[in-house]
C-alpha cells in the first residue's frame, strides 16, 4: 500500500535524504539516510528502506538515482513523493545478536589488544556514560557505609535514650522518698538531667531518621532506577552499532560486486534485505538517541541529589550530633549536686527477752 507525504523545502532546496538503488541494476529506489535537521527528519514520514515509488506524482520506475535526485532538486517549494514502507522484522537474527557480543567484548578491551587483535573499534565504544556505572557504585558504596554507620548509631541512641529515662525516673523516685531536704531536690534534679538528655536524645534521632530514609531512597530507588537505564541505554548502543556493521558489511558486498560489474542477486531482486536492515538501523538509532537522553537527564539529576540533598542531609547528622553533644554538657554541667549529703539513720538493735523477767517486778523483795 502507497503512502504519501508533502514536505517543504527547506533553504537550500533539499529535502534532506539520500537515495539508493535504481537503475541499471537495482529496479527500486529507496531511501538510504535521513539527515538530521532537515524537512525529512522534522516530517517523520519517510525512513530508511522505503521505497520511492513517484514524485509529483511522475513514476520514479526505470530511474537512476542521479535523475531522482535532479527531479527532487528541479521541484520548488514543496514536493510530494509517494513510497512503501518496508516494516523490520519481529526476529532480529543470529547475526545481529553475535555482532552485540562482539561490539561488547571489545568495549572492555585496551586498545593495544583490540588493535593486536584486529578488532575494529566504533565511536561509540567506550563512550563515557557507560563507565558512569561504575562512579555510582562506587559513591553508592560510600553512601551505604554512611547509611549502616547511621542506622547502628540511631539503634544505640535508642537504647541510650531508654536508659537516661529509666534513670531520671529511678533518680526522681529516690528524691521523692528521701526524709533529708537538700539530698532531696539533688536527687529529683539528676533525675530531672536524666529526662532532659533523653529529650536531647530523641532530638538527634528525629534528625537521623528523615537523613537514613532520604539516604535509603537514593541508594534503593534513584541508584538501581539509573543503573537500569544506563543498562538499557548499553544494550540499545550495542544493537545500534550491530545493524551499523551489518549495513556497512552489505554495503561493501555491494560495492566489491559493482567493481566486477557483478550486480548481487539481492540487489537484481529489489534489495529488499538491505532495506530492511536500512530500517532496523533506523529504528535502533531512534532508541539508542532516546535512551542517552534519558541516560543525561538522570545522571544529572542524580548528581544534582548527591550534591545538594545527600550532602544536606549528612550536614544534618553531623549538626545533630554536635548539638546533641553540646547540650547534655550543659545539662550535667548545671546538674551540680555532687556530693550528695545523705543522712543514714542507724536504729540500735532491740535486746533480747530474758525468759522469768518481765513477770513479777518484786522478785528480789521475795527471795
Amino acid at each position: 500500500m502507497s503512502r504519501s507525504v508533502t514536505l517543504v523545502k527547506g533553504k537550500n532546496n533539499m529535502i534532506g535524504i539520500s537515495i539508493g538503488g535504481g537503475a541499471p541494476f537495482c529496479p527500486v529506489l529507496y531511501v538510504v539516510q535521513v539527515f538530521h535537521r532537515t524537512p525529512a527528519y522534522e516530517d517523520g514520514s519517510l525512513c530508511p528502506g522505503d521505497e520511492l515509488v513517484a514524485v509529483n506524482g511522475a513514476s520514479l520506475r526505470g530511474l537512476s538515482r542521479k535523475q531522482t535526485a535532479d527531479m527532487i532538486q528541479s521541484s520548488k517549494g514543496s514536493i510530494t513523493i509517494a513510497y512503501n514502507r518496508v516494516e523490520p522484522p519481529k526476529d532480529k537474527g543470529s547475526d545481529i545478536a553475535l555482532k552485540k557480543v562482539k561490539h561488547r567484548l571489545v568495549e572492555k578491551m585496551k586498545d593495544s589488544t583490540a588493535d593486536t587483535l584486529g578488532l575494529s573499534r566504533a565511536v561509540l565504544v567506550n563512550d563515557k556514560l557507560v563507565k558512569k556505572v561504575q562512579y555510582l557504585e562506587n559513591n553508592a558504596r560510600v553512601y551505604r557505609g554512611i547509611a549502616e554507620k547511621a542506622r547502628g548509631m540511631l539503634s544505640s541512641l535508642k537504647a541510650v535514650v531508654e536508659g537516661h529515662k529509666e534513670l531520671g525516673a529511678a533518680f526522681s523516685n529516690i528524691g521523692v522518698y528521701e526524709p533529708q531536704q537538700s539530698a532531696s531536690v539533688a536527687f529529683v534534679d539528676f533525675g530531672n538531667a536524666h529526662k532532659l538528655i533523653g529529650e536531647e536524645g530523641e532530638k538527634l534521632a528525629s534528625k537521623i531518621g528523615p537523613m537514613l530514609k532520604d539516604l535509603y531512597t537514593y541508594l534503593q530507588k534513584a541508584v538501581p532506577d539509573t543503573k537500569l537505564t544506563l543498562k538499557k541505554y548499553s544494550d540499545s548502543k550495542f544493537e545500534f552499532l550491530a545493524y551499523c556493521l551489518k549495513v556497512k558489511e552489505m554495503d561493501d558486498e555491494e560495492y566489491e560486486a559493482a567493481t566486477f560489474v557483478q550486480p548481487l542477486g539481492r540487489v537484481l531482486a529489489g534489495n529488499y534485505e538491505y532495506r530492511m536492515f536500512l530500517r532496523c538501523r533506523h529504528a535502533a538509532k531512534l532508541r539508542f538517541v532516546k535512551l542517552r537522553s534519558d541516560v543525561l537527564v538522570k545522571l544529572q539529576l542524580l548528581d544534582n541529589k548527591r550534591v545538594q540533598d545527600v550532602a544536606f542531609q549528612l550536614e544534618r547528622l553531623v549538626g545533630g550530633m554536635y548539638v546533641y553533644n553540646r547540650q547534655c554538657y550543659n545539662v550535667l554541667k548545671q546538674a551540680a549536686v555532687f556530693p550528695i549529703e545523705v543522712q543514714l539513720s542507724i536504729h540500735p538493735p532491740t535486746p533480747p527477752a530474758i525468759e522469768g523477767e518481765g513477770e513479777g517486778g518484786g522478785g528480789d523483795e521475795g527471795g
